[in-house]
């Protein structure tokens, strides 16, 4: 997962709460919130994960996220 495909998930699932979550929202597993610990180096689908994790999104909503739809030919 790319940090524009992390952002892009977080987007979906949480809307306006997005920005708020990455910048406020301390992640326990990490000690630090999502954009800290991607900033750091942690990948983004590691705390994609962690952040799912913490806001209880259901498993079948966590993976695949922020892929953007493929193209139709």
């Amino acid at each position: 997962m790319k940090r524009s495909e992390f952002l892009r998930a977080v987007d979906d699932e949480f809307g306006a709460r997005a920005a708020s979550l990455t910048n406020d929202l301390v992640l326990p597993s990490f000690g630090r919130s999502a954009n800290e610990a991607i900033d750091s180096g942690i990948a983004p689908r590691d705390v994609w994960f962690a952040l799912c994790e913490e806001a209880d999104v259901p498993v079948e909503r966590r993976h695949g996220a922020g892929l953007l739809e493929p193209k139709r030919g």
